[in-house]
């Protein structure tokens, strides 16, 4: 008996020293200068340092956030691409990952030395793919399917977010100011709720919003300590992608964290541009108070800029060679949404002048009248859309009716509070409505599989967040 009760008590000591060794300990020194406070639907985080540290802290910080946004962006892709995760992880392997500079490479790989040490089991690859769902699976997977137009596609790209940036005139205090709010499935959208607070070893201190595990902002909306201020819409139904080119987001965290002026902006994202997530990319300077619009294609670009304007951006492209060549959008269709919601927009920035600012510029996000039908709706007319309430669908996305989607969240901001590393944001639909699944999947059960994912979308109020 007591040899019995000896070996169970060595057996029971020797268990736990595996355990322990087993278990990952967080490292407390590369965690040293981050933090996270969860704020009105939103997950705020600093992060400063090396690479693998900026990366590290992220994976750590938020670890169970990413674990839920890979579950969930590997469930909703293959039903919605028809395309499983190994697909997308093989991709980022194929083409993505060598393409990486070394410093994204280590900050990826940082992130997934964060989420080891919180048992996530993730690798590269998984983080990689995450970062370029939206140009892997709404360009790469289009052009791979369309079998009749080689080195192209008959792609109906998303039309996502509802965007402006003026000056001059146009603002209250001649300066910039910048507003934005995202568009897309609300099973993804919910996810877009982090706001990263970068400060790295190289380049500018950066202030976006991101989905866990994002390098970038992925809906973009960005402010640097250079003074440069980021945002776009996408251009709705494009066609073409290039898998040998520089993955767009690491493009577009590059154009943030080292871009000093409008033109460099312009220039980082114009080398080896891939076509993917082709965007009208809103771009201001504070430091002069001049903003542009970057209209990047795969074949076509083009620039607006000026001190005394109000650009804005409602998934419509304004070039008409690109809109020929690398799109099947109908300029002249009124009854689209990009087409209703820029009628609205434009009247709404003429209305305003002179008195543009913070408050006016969440009045915009916020707004819900139909210019195609005069009236206010919830439908996809409206700038702050509601797809769950358009019983006609949306055939420039090929949607079916009542698909759950439209406006996720919103950000504004100014010259002033860029200045002080500072923007409003507000999770949810930007206008205050609260998107419940029970009463939603109860009427439309066909969407009844993204209750998996998808409960409540709730609405947040406005909040002033700002850099450390």
């Amino acid at each position: 008996m007591r040899k019995l009760l000896l070996f169970i008590s060595l057996s029971t000591f020797l268990l736990s020293l595996f355990s322990c060794k087993t278990t990952p300990k967080p490292d407390s020194s590369r965690l040293a200068k981050s933090s996270r406070e969860d704020k009105n639907g939103w997950i705020y985080v600093h992060l400063e340092g090396s690479p693998k540290n900026i990366g590290y802290q992220h994976g750590y910080l938020i670890a169970d956030e990413i674990d839920t946004t890979l579950r969930m962006m590997s469930y909703f892709l293959e039903r919605d691409t028809h395309k499983d995760w190994q697909f997308y992880r093989q991709a980022a392997a194929n083409f993505l990952w060598n393409k990486l500079d070394q410093e994204y490479k280590d900050e990826i790989n940082g992130i997934v030395d964060g989420l080891h040490a919180k048992q996530k089991n993730y690798d590269s690859l998984d983080i990689t793919a995450l970062n370029a769902m939206e140009e892997l699976a709404y360009y790469y997977v289009p052009q791979l399917m369309d079998k009749s137009l080689p080195g192209s596609s008959d792609n109906k790209a998303p039309g996502n977010c509802s965007a402006f940036i003026a000056t001059g005139s146009f603002t209250r205090d001649g300066k910039i100011v910048i507003g934005h709010n995202n568009w897309t499935a609300y099973i993804v959208g919910q996810h877009w709720n982090v706001i990263a607070d970068i400060i790295p070893e190289k380049g500018n201190h950066m202030l976006m919003d991101c989905m866990p595990g994002f390098i970038h902002s992925g809906d973009d909306f960005v402010i640097t300590s250079s003074g440069i201020l980021i945002t776009e819409t996408t251009i709705t139904q494009f066609k073409g992608f290039d898998s040998t080119g520089i993955p767009e987001f690491m493009r577009a965290r590059k154009s943030a964290q080292y871009a000093n002026s409008i033109d460099d902006v312009v220039k980082i994202f114009l080398e080896g541009n891939n076509g993917g997530y082709a965007n009208d990319w809103l771009i201001g300077d504070i430091k002069s108070n001049e903003v542009a619009k970057l209209e990047l294609g795969l074949k076509h670009h083009r620039i607006w800029r000026s001190k005394d304007t109000a650009i804005i951006g409602s998934n419509f492209a304004s070039d008409p060679d690109l809109i020929k060549d690398e799109t099947t959008f109908n300029a002249a269709d009124s009854t689209t949404s990009p087409n209703a919601r820029k009628r609205r927009m434009e009247k709404m920035v003429l209305d305003i002048k002179g008195n543009l600012d913070a408050e006016t510029g969440k009045l915009i996000e916020a707004d819900h009248y139909d210019a195609l039908h005069n009236s206010k709706a919830n439908n996809k007319c409206v700038i702050c859309g509601h797809i769950d309430e358009e019983p006609a669908g949306c055939a420039e996305w090929d949607l079916p009716a009542y698909y759950p989607m439209g406006a996720v969240q919103g950000k504004v901001t100014t010259t002033d509070l860029a200045k002080q590393m500072k923007f409003w944001a507000h999770m949810g639909h930007p206008c205050g409505q609260d998107f419940l699944g029970a009463p939603f999947y109860k009427l439309h059960p066909e969407y009844q599989w993204q209750s998996k994912f998808l409960t409540n979308m709730i609405a947040y109020p406005w909040t002033l967040f700002a850099a450390k």
